[in-house]
């Protein structure tokens, strides 16, 4: 199957006259696409969203917001190193979780065990490969009773689901990519999500160097307005690309491939990847191939990340790709 960014060829002509309008506004940033797209992805997620340039953004604006420089932040190390980029760039200190073999996302067990260990002011959870975190429940109970920022990384989670609701719905905020690969995509592109109303106007704030007070310190993460409108018609495709992923999974890649990651009840995969723990022609690679504790050097074993590193591999699967 080859790799296709899940847009319509008819919705050409839609972001043809967005772009028209934009041009004709004299208004090319802040302006109305760009409240048009957060008012579309609250609406699917449930949840208010302040639109940035990229997740790294967001991801900025979260963990300055929390005050979490120089402070311990808990971080799975089976994911990308933006996870842990991030909390280092923020003046942070990260230290790796193991994940789970079930679902190659943070481990709850391990959890409990590093909290003890480091003392952590807060957490990053990241939803891997299009699906929710098993243990995601378990993981938002527990930090609510440490008193520990949970922040959830929905950078694969387009989509996903369980029993209704979002990913970013757990977390005191949550944070998505619209980077080119993703199932739907801006090219380059976040949001930041979150229930704090506080926040919400800390990020708006963040995003365009603290204007006008500049009383948070921010810098320039804008999303431009023709950014913004790309975004608006693809959130409208949204449902259809996932229900389309999971129907071809269901009828033409389960009976394939039995050894396969496996959901529970309830949930519902925005399947960025198909994941099977069988060597397999033709995959498109792994998630991630080596462990973020490895590429930073830490000098403790996180056994289930290695084996997964070398167990798992993705099938190609790409909304109506040929």
């Amino acid at each position: 199957m080859k790799f296709t960014i899940g847009f319509e060829k008819e919705d050409t002509r839609k972001f043809h006259e967005c772009v028209d309008d934009i041009i004709a506004s004299q208004r090319w940033t802040e302006a109305k696409y760009t409240k048009l797209f957060e008012e579309k992805w609250s609406a699917h997620c449930g949840l208010p969203t302040v639109a940035f340039s990229s997740w790294g953004g967001a991801a900025l604006a979260a963990l300055e917001y929390f005050d979490l420089g120089r402070k311990t932040v808990l971080c799975p190390s089976n994911t990308f190193m933006a996870t842990p980029f991030s909390v280092i760039k923020a003046g942070g200190r990260v230290e790796f979780v193991d994940c789970n073999t079930t679902d190659l996302c943070l481990s709850f067990d391990n959890l409990k065990r590093k909290i003890d260990e480091f003392k952590p002011a807060a957490v990053w959870v990241v939803h891997i490969g299009g699906h929710i975190a098993f243990e995601i429940e378990k993981i938002a109970a527990l930090c609510r009773e440490k008193g520990i920022v949970l922040l959830e990384d929905c950078a694969h989670a387009h989509g996903a689901s369980w029993n209704g609701r979002k990913a970013g719905a757990w977390g005191d905020a949550g944070v998505y990519s619209f980077y080119a690969t993703k199932t739907i995509t801006t090219g380059e592109g976040g949001t930041l999500v979150t229930r704090n109303q506080a926040l919400i106007e800390y990020a708006q704030k963040y995003r365009n160097y603290g204007k006008f007070d500049y009383a948070v310190p921010g810098l320039n993460y804008r999303m431009s307005e023709f950014t913004a409108a790309l975004g608006g018609i693809q959130v409208d495709r949204l449902d259809e690309i996932v229900d389309w992923k999971n129907d071809f999974a269901r009828r033409v890649l389960d009976p394939r491939f039995p050894n396969r990651l496996k959901f529970p009840e309830g949930m519902e995969s925005g399947y960025y990847k198909y994941i099977v723990f069988d060597e397999i022609p033709n995959s498109t690679g792994k998630v991630y191939d080596l462990p973020c504790h490895k590429i930073m050097k830490k000098g403790y074993d996180l056994p289930n990340s290695d084996w997964v590193a070398g167990h798992h591999w993705c099938v190609p699967l790409y909304y109506k790709g040929e």
